[in-house]
């Protein structure tokens, strides 16, 4: 069996946690932020956990995550 090609993409957007839940950075905190609060703002900072319904697909894209 020849070896699978991790999807490029997917491997810089996301890192596997210790326990193999899948971290990722959190959307809306490139542009427009005048208009957002700052707690609003910081709380986009802080990393989330991709959600359980996207993990299958997630898998498949990053085979040796």
């Amino acid at each position: 069996m020849p070896k699978i090609k991790t999807k490029r993409a997917a491997a810089k957007r996301f890192s596997v946690t210790g326990t193999g839940k899948l971290k990722r950075a959190k959307a809306f905190k490139s542009h427009i932020l005048t208009k957002k609060t700052t707690k609003r703002k910081r709380n986009l900072r802080k990393p989330a956990i991709t959600d359980a319904t996207n993990v299958k697909n997630m898998k498949k894209v990053l085979p040796y995550a």
